[in-house]
């Protein structure tokens, strides 16, 4: 059993992983995505903190199974949600852009190839469930209406699956050893706690900047094409599995 003083520190460490694992190139891209193509920052905000909500959820699962039963991922799963997160990065990227291009829709539909293509699938897969008992009378769609709850939340949970980043599996490890389960699963939550300070911290941020610019349409178009760009740019370095190469962002 550690003793306390070693404890609180442990799990002020964890919070500190945390903290410092909000501010990865991803959760900023997809924060400042979701952001940018909000006509309020109130909603801003909501769907921000749902994305982090969302990876939270999966970081939590992932971690518990970790400290519970001592499993983690497979290491050549980090390649594929990897590269499944850089995807993700690339579609919401596309969707930022075609605002860029149709300014004042903000919250529409995109009409990117890509979102069409992934709606296709879905189509197929629909079909193929009604075939096979499926009751569900509509196709899926991503981005039906623009960002909603669900889609926005899943985005963060895909986010979360491509998070086993060397600060992750840190505190998987250290969270395994701490003493026991009960010890390993709350530095856990101290891990959890320091990585919504962050991105708290990041979608007030992006919703104040986005709401600030509302007012000025050439400032908001700029800001749009810079995350549009962003967004693209670290999601193509993702698909091509480089992200361990890009430097990191708190020294």
């Amino acid at each position: 059993m550690m003793d306390p003083a070693n404890l609180r520190l442990a799990l002020l460490s964890a919070a500190i992983l945390g903290f410092r694992h909000g501010l990865d190139y991803d959760h900023i891209a997809a924060i400042t995505d979701i952001s940018s193509v909000q006509s309020k920052a109130r909603d801003a905000m909501r769907y921000g903190l749902l994305y982090v909500m969302g990876h939270a959820t999966t970081v939590f699962v992932l971690g518990a199974l970790a400290v519970v039963f001592r499993l983690a991922l497979p290491p050549a799963s980090d390649r594929w949600a990897e590269r499944l997160v850089g995807f993700t990065l690339l579609v919401l990227g596309l969707y930022v852009l075609g605002t860029f291009f149709r300014p004042g829709k903000h919250s529409h539909a995109p009409k990117t190839r890509i979102t069409l293509v992934i709606n296709g699938a879905l189509w197929v897969y629909w079909r193929l469930s009604l075939i096979f008992g499926g009751t569900r009378v509509e196709a899926p769609q991503v981005f039906k209406h623009g960002y909603g709850t669900s889609s926005t939340f899943l985005v963060g949970v895909i986010h979360g699956l491509g998070a086993e980043t060397p600060t992750q599996i840190l505190l998987f490890l250290m969270a395994a050893n701490l003493g026991g389960t009960g010890a390993g699963l709350l530095g856990l939550l101290m891990f959890i706690i320091g990585l919504i300070i962050m991105n708290t911290l990041i979608c007030a941020s992006a919703a104040g900047i986005f709401s600030a610019a509302l007012a000025r349409p050439n400032a908001l178009r700029a800001v749009t094409l810079m995350t549009s760009a962003y967004s693209i740019i670290v999601g193509m370095i993702f698909l091509l599995g480089s992200a361990g190469r890009l430097p990191s962002l708190t020294g």
